[in-house]
């Protein structure tokens, strides 16, 4: 089931992850000069919270401001500058998904490179299964609110765009995707009965995989461990913090404090408590398949 990779990066990269890495080493850089935020925006003719955004990877670089601020830190070596400005070309690339953009709304531009860039994907979800695991049916119904006889071209862009982001579950470097179920989700006849047995067949063949773990929490135990779905993106890279990651019915909204990180991880620990082991999870896919 493997699928060919276009996303012109190496697997497990991407211009998200690498804007990331350089607004960290950037932000050491300036930490080690001793060199205050606002001063280093004064310089490169920007505010402070232009420079705490360059360090967080929130917006992209450019050549010339990079150039300027490591002249400022004191990167005078021509092989490291060298290094700094390769990354900035290389963060400047173009995702994969920009092709999509007519289809995605902005906020959700910055979860699909980090997502992709992941060595750990954990979620949980109470309503829907997750976007990784479902089928283009079952996106389809979902993305048209119940009526896929009437998919617009953007309904069909964000179902495209949905099935390509699955393409990282079978590239040779994947990442561990954990995913907690409430009970419901399984019972829920999402797109008609046709569409909701293909969607658990699918579900009983993506756990076949040796880096996806589904586990449910059953009825009696859910609505305790957190009041909503979430998601925990982890990181191979040393520079890259984890994030929280929860959507709503405008957006998304990104959590990166450790206070935050801390919370998201409480709740996922006691998923993994109130939730049934793999082995009990994929008993109860095939009853509830059996019973569709």
């Amino acid at each position: 089931m493997a699928a060919h990779d276009d996303s012109g990066a190496e697997p497990g990269t991407g211009p998200t992850a690498r804007r990331m890495i350089l607004g960290a080493q950037l932000r050491r850089l300036r930490e080690r000069a001793d060199i205050a935020r606002a001063d280093a925006g004064y310089h490169i003719r920007a505010s402070e919270s232009k420079i705490s955004r360059l360090e967080l990877g929130r917006v992209g670089f450019k050549d010339r401001d990079v150039r300027d601020l490591l002249t400022l830190y004191g990167v005078s070596d021509p092989g490291e500058r060298a290094v700094f400005l390769d990354m900035v070309k290389e963060s400047n690339q173009p995702g994969w998904w920009q092709k999509f953009n007519d289809y995605m709304p902005r906020w959700f531009d910055d979860f699909v490179g980090l997502e992709e860039a992941a060595s750990r994907i954990q979620t949980y979800e109470l309503q829907f299964v997750p976007g990784l695991l479902q089928t283009e049916d079952y996106a389809r119904a979902v993305i048209t609110h119940g009526l896929p006889e009437t998919a617009s071209a953007a309904a069909e862009g964000r179902v495209a765009l949905r099935m390509r982001r699955q393409r990282l579950l079978f590239r040779p470097n994947s990442p561990r995707l954990w995913v907690v179920l409430d009970e419901s989700v399984l019972h829920r006849p999402i797109g008609g009965r046709r569409v909701h047995r293909a969607q658990l067949d699918h579900l009983l063949e993506m756990i076949t995989l040796p880096h996806v773990t589904i586990q449910v929490v059953p009825y009696e135990r859910s609505g305790y461990a957190a009041e909503g779905a979430f998601t925990m993106l982890r990181f191979a890279e040393p520079e890259l913090p984890n994030i929280g990651y929860i959507e709503h019915i405008a957006g998304g909204i990104y959590l990166d404090r450790p206070d935050e990180i801390e919370l998201v991880g409480r709740s996922l620990d006691r998923l993994a408590v109130d939730a049934e082991t793999p082995d009990r999870s994929r008993q109860m896919l095939l009853k509830v398949r059996a019973e569709a």
